[in-house]
């Protein structure tokens, strides 16, 4: 189960299709650039268990660059193309970062990004150059094709959120050294989404978030074909599956609330008999939405609940849904144990803090702290959500017990939005939190007290928009601006965030759609 196997069976097979362009990786080819690559990290120096940056947008690249990192050991760190230089600049840092990959589109950004990072070696520019990058299409046309020597399994490490709102790596260590050794993911993929050679694999989403990047390099592993969409578009998502024969997908609610929003005669033109595996993740899907959805495409929508931390994984199709409407699913990495404050185990049917035993062990970045916090004195491990487990074993989310909001299907921690917006000359404090939205599932909202309250207004809601524009990431930036007087604190300076939540979210069963 790895691409090279493909490449001498099927050397000629499309592995990846670029939905926009039309451009083709064929097997054979992902296994020369891959080799190539990881000759050249070798040949700068890099051995296992350093680390590489990638700035890349959905590009032909963006996987021989993976695939080549991982066959030769090193940790992988894809940085999202929508942070600011700040952001990037810290997670290069963070990670400590020995070589960068960048293209010409991301060149402004990765430039500043990588000025100081001391323990960079090499910084490579795909589709060009510019001061101090060498040219990333010239440095591995020198190296061999050949497979390296020493494989040996490397692994990812996506950025999540630290205590102090910084986002953090997560670490999920391989689990075994062969570079063609199976996980519990890609035996779901396989197993229970059918995926093997025949699959056509349409990924319309970023490929530097955890399920598209991980989902597609399982679908290179067990030979099948990626259809990557640069950007998603509702109705150019149809004509896609039309055209390519698609028979899996994997996207988020919001992308099914776009769908669903088309003309209906746009939906109809479209023949979308081939998918046989629809599956969908991230954020929370409001069951009125899932059910037009299945009634469109048929049962094969599949739900799961996970984290970028692997820790755990429940998992459901859509006859276990539609007969436990809201669940996320029954556990199939890990086992499922709910618990109240003091760590106690729940009954059924009682919420309590979420926890998975027996999982994959993780760690976050440099953050001992958030690594600690997210265990329980019996080694369990939560990503922080709240909710129950009914009578037949299937999990059911009710709340977030962290602050973290979930726009769009990604993840927005406020603090430090809340960081940046406490020092605008004109606020005094601010709260920044998740508000019910139809088709993001939650937008960004800061609640702000100003120096004065005699600026609170529309004008001053757009300034500080703006503001934050400026300087953070947009998906991390409010989309409204309520003022107040004074926010909900405990004389020690404790903010009741849950109590500025329930206002917004009063009369819902779930504050989590």
């Amino acid at each position: 189960m790895h691409p090279s196997i493909h490449a001498a069976r099927t050397p000629d097979k499309p592995a990846i299709v670029m939905a926009g362009s039309g451009a083709v990786v064929t097997y054979g080819e992902l296994e020369a650039r891959s080799n190539r690559f990881a000759r050249l990290l070798r040949a700068s120096g890099l051995r296992a268990g350093d680390h590489v940056a990638l700035l890349v947008e959905n590009h032909p690249r963006f996987y021989e660059l993976c695939v080549g990192a991982h066959r030769a050991g090193l940790v992988y760190t894809a940085i999202s193309t929508r942070l600011t230089v700040g952001e990037a600049r810290y997670i290069v840092e963070d990670c400590g970062a020995r070589a960068i990959v960048a293209t010409a589109a991301t060149a402004a950004v990765a430039t500043q990004a990588a000025e100081g990072a001391g323990a960079l070696v090499a910084r490579w520019m795909v589709d060009g150059t510019a001061p101090g990058w060498t040219s990333y299409e010239d440095a591995v046309a020198a190296q061999p094709a050949q497979r390296i020597d020493d494989e040996v399994a490397g692994c990812d490490m996506l950025y999540s959120s630290g205590t102090t709102g910084r986002p953090k790596g997560v670490y999920v260590p391989p689990e075994a050294g062969a570079i063609d050794a199976s996980y519990p993911l890609l035996e779901t993929m396989r197993n229970r989404y059918g995926v093997g050679e025949d699959t056509v694999y349409l990924s319309p989403a970023p490929l530097y978030h955890a399920a598209p990047l991980r989902f597609n390099m399982g679908v290179l592993r067990l030979g099948g074909t990626c259809v990557i969409m640069e950007h998603f578009d509702a109705a150019e998502f149809l004509r896609l599956v039309e055209t390519h024969h698609a028979t899996h997908t994997q996207l988020v609610p919001t992308m099914f609330v776009r769908m669903l929003k088309l003309p209906t005669e746009v939906r109809a033109r479209f023949d979308v008999s081939s998918l046989r595996c629809a599956i969908h993740a991230a954020a929370p899907c409001p069951i009125p939405v899932k059910r037009q959805m299945i009634d469109w495409w048929g049962p094969i929508v599949w739900e799961y609940y996970a984290g970028t931390e692997g820790n755990g994984m429940t998992l459901c199709d859509s006859h276990e849904w539609l007969a436990h409407e809201g669940t996320v699913g029954r556990a199939v990495v890990g086992e499922l144990r709910i618990c109240d404050e003091d760590g106690r185990e729940m009954p059924t049917g009682e919420p309590g803090t979420v926890y998975f035993a027996g999982g994959r062990p993780f760690e976050y970045h440099n953050d001992p702290e958030k690594t600690c916090g997210s265990r329980n004195a019996r080694g369990w491990t939560t990503l922080g959500d709240v909710g129950y487990v009914d009578a037949d074993g299937f999990l059911h989310l009710t709340d977030r017990k962290a602050h973290m909001i979930i726009s769009g299907g990604v993840n927005v921690y406020p603090q430090e939005t809340e960081n940046l917006l406490v020092t605008q000359p004109k606020v005094l404090d601010v709260a920044v939190i998740g508000v019910p939205d139809e088709e993001m599932g939650e937008a960004v909202k800061a609640v702000v007290t100003p120096r004065d309250m005699a600026d609170a207004g529309p004008e001053l809601e757009r300034e500080l928009m703006a503001w934050c524009r400026e300087r953070l990431s947009p998906i991390k930036c409010p989309r409204s601006v309520d003022f107040e007087a004074e926010l909900p604190r405990h004389p020690t300076g404790k903010l009741y965030k849950r109590l500025l939540r329930d206002r917004y979210w009063a009369g819902r069963a779930s504050r989590i759609i």
